[in-house]
């Protein structure tokens, strides 16, 4: 019976899609799952001028030589963002264009994700694992088409799949957030995405719902309190539940065995709605660090047992 890891919300961090990759052999899942949201969300240029490369991180601004840009490089990705070489002309020509700007930022993006895939196929082949991943709201549509066209990796969104006897649904659409987001649904549309799928499901006790946002009121589902100008009220002390009706409605409806979700990286958190057990493992991929569950499915016992992890 399938043993499945599941993590989300990576936002490029690259050394948590190597952890993710590794998570199979090193706990023994025969299924990986990847919720929404695994792309990062910006270029930090490394500006070549006079022999030397400039690049601003974390607000500060240092000199490297062209042996130390490798290094450079790989502690972008490390923090989830997308390192760039460019002139000092090319920085000035994005800056002040928007467009070439968002077209510069896309190609680079799919690049990532291209290599992502690729490190997948490379880990992966041969294994006998099946990895899923399912774009999320803050991951542009083009992704899909990169995940489509990899050898290893299995694109979730939109689509029931059968695992060992379990039947998964999946969407990484969201309800409306402050941020208007690329994948984002009225809570009447979201409803009907995700009933389209699981009014296909024969049998909920085995079915899995991975469906990024998490239910509402569901303590899976906590976000710090913004105002409209998207400050955080109360130093960000103070929480609301942020996640969507419409993914709370279609669990209690289809109770099914399972459900996964991702979005809110601070709610942390494992509940029983109903008969299903609800599952957001967190994130924490500034950090480098990546948030997981392991779940053990069983023919006859459903959820034979589960565990958060980190590491």
């Amino acid at each position: 019976m399938p043993k499945i890891f599941f993590a989300t919300d990576l936002h490029g961090s690259e050394v948590c899609w190597k952890k993710f990759l590794n998570a199979a052999k090193f706990y023994e899942a025969d299924v990986l799952i990847c919720g929404g949201d695994m792309t990062g969300k910006a270029i930090v240029p490394i500006v070549s001028e006079n022999g030397h490369y400039t690049v601003a991180l974390g607000g500060e601004r240092e000199a490297v030589t062209a042996d130390q840009v490798g290094e450079v490089e790989a502690n972008i990705r490390r923090k989830g963002y997308y390192p760039l070489r460019m002139s000092v002309e090319r920085l000035h020509e994005l800056d002040q264009d928007p467009a070439k700007r968002a077209e510069c930022f896309q190609e680079v993006m799919l690049e990532g994700v291209d290599r992502w895939m690729k490190m997948a196929a490379e880990k992966l082949r041969g294994s006998g694992i099946r990895c899923f991943v399912c774009p999320g709201n803050d991951d542009e549509m083009e992704v899909d088409e990169v995940v489509r066209r990899s050898e290893m990796v299995e694109l979730g969104e939109g689509r029931i799949v059968e695992i060992d006897g379990f039947s998964m649904i999946s969407t990484g659409w969201s309800n409306p957030t402050p941020w208007k987001t690329h994948r984002e649904d009225s809570e009447e549309q979201l409803g009907e995405r995700i009933e389209s799928m699981a009014s296909q499901v024969s049998d909920p006790s085995h079915a899995i719902f991975n469906l990024h946002c998490p239910p509402y009121r569901s303590g899976l589902d906590e976000a710090p309190a913004i105002d409209a100008d998207l400050k955080l009220l109360h130093g960000g002390r103070a929480l609301r539940p942020v996640g969507s009706t419409a993914v709370r409605e279609a669990i209690e409806r289809h109770q099914p065995l399972l459900s996964l979700h991702g979005h809110i990286h601070e709610s942390k958190g494992a509940v029983k709605i109903g008969k299903t057990l609800s599952i957001n493992p967190g994130s924490a991929y500034e950090e480098g660090m990546l948030m997981g569950a392991i779940i053990q499915l069983d023919a006859k016992k459903g959820v034979k047992s589960y565990q958060l992890v980190n590491g």
